[in-house]
């Protein structure tokens, strides 16, 4: 199942997150009361559990939030999916991927604190086209491009 496994938020940049459980997605803005929210290209970051557990398996006590990500998920593959993909949250929210990973010029908050940051390979970030409620549980829904047919 694709779904929402943490939603969390952070008063500065480049500090872990905190697990709020529900929150609103803000349309050209981002999760409302977060500090990456804004008229950019990066308003939400989500990063699967998976990643998450990859990290634990490798000895880090870290969980949901810990990586600054804003949305975690579970059951996609995030950093595979390609620029543009579009993403229902639950009934209404729509996300569009805009960034796969980042580039770390030094070694943040979060990588002193955790050890590692998956973020930069697995992370992805995204822009909110439609604002909404978002929780723990909501469903993730990929949107298959639309591709213009051929008028002959």
């Amino acid at each position: 199942m694709k779904e929402i496994v943490a939603v969390c938020t952070s008063k500065s940049k480049g500090e872990r997150k905190t697990d709020v459980g529900q929150s609103e997605l803000l349309k050209g803005f981002g999760l409302a009361g977060d500090a990456h929210g804004g008229d950019w290209h990066r308003q939400v970051s989500l990063l699967a559990i998976e990643s998450i557990e990859k990290m634990r398996a490798a000895g880090l006590d870290v969980g949901p939030g810990d990586f600054a990500e804003n949305l975690t998920t579970r059951g996609i593959n995030l950093y595979t999916l390609p620029i543009g993909t579009k993403l229902q949250v639950g009934a209404a929210t729509l996300l569009e991927v805009t960034q796969i990973g980042k580039e770390c010029h030094n070694r943040c908050a979060i990588y002193e604190q955790a050890g590692d940051c998956v973020m930069p390979r697995e992370g992805i970030f995204a822009t909110v086209l439609e604002g909404g409620p978002v929780k723990t549980g909501d469903t993730i829904e990929i949107l298959e491009p639309v591709i213009a047919q051929d008028s002959k």
